[in-house]
């Protein structure tokens, strides 16, 4: 396990040394026991201060015996207080339980170094306080070994989670922008398609009506070309990229599909509240499917509003879908309704298909 907090083991040791040395300079002076003690701290810093490709059991035991070492030649005794890094570094080496066991035996080992060593330590009152406060200590460490965990934990969490949310952000743009090349460049190629096929078909004996064809196509690479750069201008919402007025837009749109061997309708009744880019998208793959595989002769666009929302239908009377699965642009037509709140019905057969898409205010 990581250690979140590798400050904690510097600041002992800093402070550990600078006792020391100062014990030392009011004291009995600087001797080779000052500067071993001076040397092993700096080792145990070092020992921190790198990554070890050994075992951390053999680290742990490396830091334990340098910490013994540094106890004894410390002739202050502050060097007692560096024991609380046994169980803080076994909570991150070996787990909860195992620092727990290693702060009650350090405890407990400190409790026998007084009995051995130094006779009625029970009944005097600095030994008793040094022991309650190295416990103390013990215990603070390990509070601060469990919530440097967790907020490791937490913010592994954090970050995993962030990025799943940005995975998502960026699949959900790449389905939209998807969404927005089949509904708006492969709906005007269709058109273009369409509009230059009549146009080749009537060049012989209706030049008039072949232009009208190709002026058509030419209006739709136009209306493509504006899409496009809207989309790359904004990169927004797709609320920013909505027509003026989804009646206008949809009369524009039947106008110059309408013609050569089909007949386009367009029925519109209530009160258009504000533009709804989703109908104008649904009339687009309606449109698109009746003009490009149902061999449709008939095509009727109905859009009702009232209080509750806006209804949109397509009806034409081709040969239907004919029990092919539903490509694409009817999948992504149902996640932008889905988005909208709004509901999608189509209903297919020999004689027609019907698109009902109705979406709330």
């Amino acid at each position: 396990m990581p250690r979140p907090v590798p400050w904690i083991s510097a600041v002992l040791y800093g402070v550990v040394l600078t006792g020391g040395l100062y014990h030392a300079a009011i004291g009995p002076g600087f001797d080779a026991r000052t500067a071993a003690f001076a040397a092993l701290l700096c080792a145990l810093a070092a020992l921190d201060g790198r990554g070890w490709r050994i075992p951390a059991g053999a680290v742990f035991a490396l830091r334990a015996a340098l910490l013994c070492a540094v106890a004894a030649l410390d002739a202050s005794g502050l060097s007692r207080v560096l024991f609380v890094l046994i169980p803080f570094l076994g909570f991150f080496a070996f787990g909860p339980a195992a620092g727990i066991a290693l702060g009650a035996g350090c405890v407990v080992l400190l409790a026998g170094a007084f009995t051995l060593w130094v006779p009625g330590w029970e009944v005097r009152a600095e030994y008793i306080s040094d022991l309650l406060m190295f416990a103390l200590g013990v215990v603070l460490a390990l509070v601060t070994a469990a919530v440097a965990v967790r907020e490791q934990q937490a913010r592994d969490r954090l970050e995993g989670t962030l990025a799943q949310v940005a995975q998502l952000s960026a699949a959900r743009e790449r389905n939209r922008l998807a969404r927005e090349i089949h509904d708006s460049l492969g709906h005007h190629l269709t058109a273009i398609g369409i509009q230059l096929e009549k146009a080749e078909a009537f060049a012989a004996f209706d030049p008039a009506g072949s232009a009208q064809a190709v002026s058509r196509a030419r209006w739709s690479a136009n209306r493509a070309l504006e899409e496009v750069r809207a989309s790359v201008r904004t990169l927004g919402p797709e609320a920013e990229s909505e027509p003026v007025g989804l009646s206008w837009a949809l009369a524009d749109l039947v106008h110059h599909l309408d013609g050569g061997g089909r007949r386009i309708s367009l029925d519109v009744s209530g009160t258009e509240r504000r533009p709804l880019l989703v109908l104008y998208r649904a009339a687009q793959e309606g449109l698109t499917n009746a003009c490009r595989h149902s061999g449709a002769t008939e095509i009727r666009v109905t859009v009702r509003y009232d209080d509750q929302g806006a209804r949109l239908c397509v009806t034409d009377n081709g040969s239907g879908l004919g029990g092919t699965e539903e490509g694409f642009g009817l999948t992504g037509l149902r996640e932008r309704v889905r988005l909208a709140d709004g509901a999608v019905d189509l209903r297919s057969s020999d004689r027609g298909t019907t698109l009902r898409v109705e979406v709330p205010w």
